[in-house]
């Protein structure tokens, strides 16, 4: 790849970055659907090559989040518990199916389609579900659900992420909230960051083995949105919350429907 061809990937790498660094909405809800309807990438290449982007980018805000404090390791390690299996499910699923690097299976652009549009509707309403939730008493049922409850939201994180790349980020923070109904909402953030970390880097590494990651397409995507990530959580504070992430919500819901009509 030239210098004249991978400006356009820095650049789109930096638009992304500056988006997250806004809103905090994970990078392959936007990054995946930019490779492959802008660019032409392949879908298993797109979605192999953002896991490995996602891993670099989600360590750096793990890191910040940890030394802020704002990560519960607890809550982290139990989605990690049942994620791992399911990404380790899903990678010799797709092995013995023989979906493999630089095609675009039907069926896996309309789960990516549905993901996006799900996730969508996750930012835009995650706010008032907290409202609606009410306190999980002690004993009760609902109390006894929540680490089973992670395990399996977990898993099924698992298996879209590998997937897709998408649903980290807005699918894992609406099962929290419902089920982690005491924990502030910042800490749940950090830690829903902190176990995409493992998820994608597995998944990635999975991707990689099957031949759907392009090395060269991860590093020009970092060389840009490294510096959008940091610009952009230069100016989250300076932006309506409200305003960001319902602009990010209406282009997952543009790029969600346009990913079921690939």
């Amino acid at each position: 790849m030239n210098i004249g061809a991978s400006l356009p990937f820095v650049a789109s790498g930096f638009g992304v970055g500056l988006l997250v660094g806004l809103t905090g909405v994970g990078g392959g809800s936007l990054m995946t659907p930019v490779l492959i309807l802008v660019f032409g990438v392949q879908t298993t290449t797109a979605v192999g090559t953002d896991l490995l982007y996602a891993a670099a980018t989600k360590g750096a805000g793990t890191l910040s989040r940890g030394l802020a404090k704002t990560v519960d390791w607890k809550i982290t390690a139990r989605l990690a518990c049942g994620s791992v299996p399911g990404t380790v499910l899903t990678i010799t699923a797709l092995y013995l199916l023989n979906v493999h690097g630089n095609v675009s299976p039907r069926p896996l652009n309309i789960i990516l389609g549905v993901t996006l549009l799900v996730s969508a509707g996750g930012m835009l309403f995650l706010r008032h579900l907290r409202w609606l939730t009410v306190r999980h008493p002690p004993g009760s049922v609902a109390a006894r659900f929540i680490v089973p409850g992670t395990l399996l939201a977990g898993f099924i994180l698992g298996v879209l992420v590998t997937l897709t790349s998408v649903g980290a980020g807005a699918l894992g923070m609406i099962v929290l909230v419902l089920l982690y109904t005491d924990t502030p909402i910042d800490r749940l953030v950090g830690s829903d960051i902190a176990h995409a970390v493992p998820l994608t880097l597995i998944a990635g590494c999975g991707q990689w083995l099957l031949g759907s990651v392009n090395w060269l397409l991860v590093a020009t995507l970092l060389l840009g949105s490294v510096p959008g990530i940091v610009l952009g959580s230069h100016f989250s504070s300076r932006l309506p919350e409200r305003i960001t992430r319902s602009a990010v919500a209406a282009i997952l819901l543009v790029v969600g429907t346009r990913m079921l009509m690939v």
